[in-house]
């Protein structure tokens, strides 16, 4: 009996996530009359503000990725080795994101770095790309935060350390030819999952007048019928790419965690 309702809870799932997906791609074929067609995905794909909006979110993915990593992995390691004693704070302050809302952060960059403020982030590109680009780190702090330090759970990070140290590797070293390869998958992960919430984030872009790939959803899902669901199945299937590329990965990672 429980493994019919194990099955049964599995199909309503699959399903549940499934029909509206198997729906939307259904409707993103019909833009030609009585006719399936991929008219919706090519209008879309040729057009200019979807190729301009998607690699600049791309290209802010990437700046928060490497900047999310520089962060999180030395602090995780550090918290983990040394002050074990701190770890409840810095999972309530890397939780805080969760909580207040995306529009509270941005009003508050507003405020903070307009162009009356000492420190003008907002009055000049770079300033505010850079501005987004550090909302899009806060966003995605709890997920690459939680992946880390899971990650280091699985290796025995004093040992590795104190092997380490005494081949004579300073901590650059350490971090960088030790600790890192060994939570890659981790690291993988939260690169995921950043990814995923900067090219879907709508609020921080709007408001700091952004030309990123969320704003240009919503402006099409206002103003048309057929690319819009195009445009969805195209984000998933991307997502899944990612996940894929994450498998094949884990698959063929070797874990150095007993070599250093």
């Amino acid at each position: 009996m429980k493994k019919l309702w194990a099955w049964g809870a599995l199909a309503f799932g699959i399903l549940y996530f499934a029909l509206p997906l198997i729906g939307m791609t259904n409707f993103s074929l019909k833009m030609r009359r009585g006719v399936y067609s991929f008219d919706a995905y090519a209008k879309v794909l040729a057009d200019p503000s979807f190729q301009a909006t998607f690699s600049y979110s791309v290209a802010q993915a990437l700046a928060t990725i490497v900047f999310g990593v520089l962060l999180v992995v030395p602090t995780a390691y550090v918290v983990r080795l040394k002050l074990p004693h701190i770890r409840p704070y810095i999972e309530f302050i890397t939780l805080l994101p969760l909580v207040i809302p995306a529009i509270v952060i941005v009003f508050g960059y507003i405020r903070l770095y307009n162009t009356s403020s000492w420190l003008p982030l907002t009055g000049t590109t770079f300033g505010t790309n850079l501005l987004l680009m550090f909302g899009y780190a806060t966003l995605a702090l709890p997920y690459m935060y939680r992946a880390v330090d899971t990650g280091l759970r699985t290796i025995d990070v004093g040992t590795l350390t104190e092997a380490a140290q005494s081949l004579g590797a300073g901590w650059v070293t350490i971090l960088g030819r030790i600790i890192l390869p060994n939570v890659m998958i981790a690291v993988l992960s939260g690169a995921f999952l950043t990814f995923a919430i900067v090219i879907g984030e709508f609020t921080m872009a709007a408001l700091l007048n952004r030309p990123a790939f969320g704003p240009y959803m919503q402006l099409l899902g206002a103003n048309r019928a057929y690319e819009p669901a195009a445009l969805a199945v195209i984000a998933f299937g991307i997502t899944w790419g990612c996940l894929g590329v994450i498998q094949l990965l884990s698959r063929f990672q070797k874990t150095p965690s007993r070599q250093v």
